[in-house]
């Protein structure tokens, strides 16, 4: 019997794939045999991603925090750290280090806004949480520095002269309120000689604060990660969450590769990036621009500083100037969570290094980035449960390095049944 040439024989496509799939539908039929991502095998998903009692997603400062409690807190669990970026890539590693709780002006500011009942407890919580890093991490492992912090006013500025002159108005009543908070009569004080000791241009008061330091973020994730893992946290990179179903039972993650993953317990730490999961929340995205200059000789800037009600921050480390903010100079256009430059921002930071900071000195910038922080309409973190089994701890106002550690905490309690610190 003769073959009807009619019909195409499958040995002559040298793609069987393409025979069974015609070539209008290739793309759709590709798609379908997961040519992006790769369908788990049985054994990744037996090894990966069975039996999770709680996934933390986000690795930052706050979530390996919360994980590092959850097993302090019941050995037994298996904790597994979900983590969409090869680093942590929201603001942990992309900050100044500045373990700090608040400059006096950036406070008065926030008493404006909600009283000072709730300020006084935020920077409670804020100096617990600091103490608490260095407690659980350890100073020499954070490359912490106890340099104080300084707050520079100008003196060109009548808002900046006004600023000072009512920083030094509460100065003594505000040392007094948060007296038992740090353990010192005098946090607060006028620095009269700093004015002239760091070589800066136009500025005509500072104001010290011995209780500030600052630390390395890039080794404080690194110590954080390793304490992790010694105690038996598992840390994926490369999963991003796209959506969450919690049934009562369980909730099921569906991830950007296509994976379904079903854990027990649920905890987001994504700060910034929190409304893209759950969309809710009073919390949004703003972007912050960093530049760090290469060695200068012979720098005598050191210490953290302050600068225009906290918009403005600048440090030294390795002989080099770091300095970020300016957010407040396109506030609504860097309401994103897109990393990049903005470029008039870009302008205003090297102008201030140029004119203030270093106008006697000549330097070069090495690089710029950027990081996303995590803001709402009042500072205060979001640490709430919202479904059965997922839980919040976000919204760090800008000090995650100060209250991470105890949002942290505070979010691993939750999810295990208990109440929130207040």
């Amino acid at each position: 019997m003769s073959k009807d040439k009619t019909i195409p024989s499958i040995v002559q496509h040298r793609n069987i794939f393409s025979y069974f799939c015609p070539r209008n539908n290739y793309n759709i039929c590709m798609k379908k045999q997961d040519q992006q991502y790769p369908r788990l095998s049985f054994w990744e998903r037996e090894v990966f991603f069975n039996n999770i009692d709680v996934a933390v997603i986000g690795s930052g400062i706050v979530g390996l925090s919360a994980a590092l409690s959850l097993k302090e807190l019941d050995p037994s669990l298996r904790v597994v750290v979900l983590e969409r970026g090869a680093l942590p890539m929201g603001a942990s590693t992309r900050n100044a280090g500045f373990a700090c709780f608040g400059s006096m002006s950036e406070l008065l500011e926030d008493v404006d806004n909600v009283g000072e009942s709730e300020v006084f407890e935020l920077i409670e919580r804020r100096f617990r949480g600091l103490r608490q890093l260095r407690q659980r991490v350890g100073d020499a492992a954070l490359d912490y520095q106890p340099n104080g912090g300084f707050e520079l006013f100008r003196d060109d500025d009548d808002a900046a002269a006004s600023n000072f002159e009512r920083c030094a108005d509460r100065l003594s009543h505000f040392n007094q309120q948060i007296k038992n908070i740090t353990g010192e009569a005098e946090t607060y004080r006028i620095d009269r000689e700093a004015v002239n000791k760091f070589g800066f241009r136009h500025i005509s008061h500072v104001i010290y604060n011995a209780c500030e330091g600052q630390l390395h973020p890039g080794k404080m994730v690194t110590a954080l990660a390793q304490m992790a893992r010694e105690k038996g946290i598992e840390l994926l990179n490369g999963v991003d969450i796209l959506k969450m179903n919690d049934d009562g039972n369980a909730v099921q993650l569906e991830t950007q590769q296509g994976w379904t993953i079903s854990c027990q317990k649920i905890l987001v730490t994504t700060n910034g990036f929190a409304r893209q999961l759950l969309p809710q929340l009073d919390v949004y995205p703003a972007r912050n621009q960093v530049v760090i200059t290469k060695p200068i000789p012979n720098l005598n800037i050191k210490g953290c500083f302050h600068y225009d009600r906290g918009y403005y921050y600048f440090r030294n480390i390795d002989n080099r100037i770091l300095l970020g903010g300016g957010r407040n100079l396109a506030a609504e256009e860097e309401k994103t969570d897109r990393f990049g430059i903005n470029n008039f921002i870009q302008s205003a930071l090297s102008q201030l290094l140029r004119t203030v900071i270093l106008p006697r000195q000549s330097f070069e910038v090495d690089s710029w980035w950027s990081g996303i922080l995590g803001l709402g309409m009042v500072k205060k973190p979001i640490v709430e449960q919202v479904s059965p089994n997922v839980c919040v701890s976000v919204r760090m106002g800008g000090m995650g390095i100060a209250i991470g550690t105890l949002a942290g905490e505070e979010g691993a309690k939750l999810v295990l049944g208990g109440k929130k610190n207040p």
